[in-house]
């Protein structure tokens, strides 16, 4: 089953990726919002499919296209004994001060979640560098 939501005519395109943010306050009375707000906030989508149906949006200002869309793999690193491929995982910031890290962006990186779930898709082989002395993976999870 395909995961439904709006998304502003301008940005609706096959193809199209966005992190989702959640809804504002004037969605709390929007009558779309069963549709609009039932992605998880934080997490990255591609749009897949574009229906020809359009509805006011009060966030945007604007019309907005009832759109399908399916969540992208992102890159993260793990610890080497969680790293498996189809399993579930919480997952999240690593508080880490060396930004001199080759991987400090994918392990500690303002772009991750405080903490989310995600299904790990692959595990590459081989180690990740650490500069404080982690054992880690790097995966493809959604």
């Amino acid at each position: 089953m395909a995961e439904i939501t709006l998304l502003a005519v301008a940005e609706s395109r096959e193809g199209y990726e966005f992190v989702y943010q959640g809804g504002g306050p004037v969605c709390r009375t929007c009558p779309y919002r069963h549709a609009c707000l039932t992605l998880d906030a934080g997490r990255r989508y591609v749009v897949t499919k574009v229906r020809p149906i359009t509805h006011p949006c009060a966030l945007q200002e604007t019309d907005a296209h009832v759109v399908e869309v399916a969540p992208v793999a992102r890159e993260l690193v793990l610890d080497a004994a969680s790293a498996i491929a189809g399993s579930s995982i919480e997952a999240g910031r690593y508080p880490c001060r060396r930004l001199d890290c080759p991987t400090w962006w994918v392990c500690a990186g303002p772009t991750l979640p405080a903490k989310q779930r995600f299904h790990v898709e692959s595990v590459e082989p081989g180690p990740v560098e650490c500069r404080i002395g982690r054992t880690l993976k790097r995966v493809k999870a959604i």
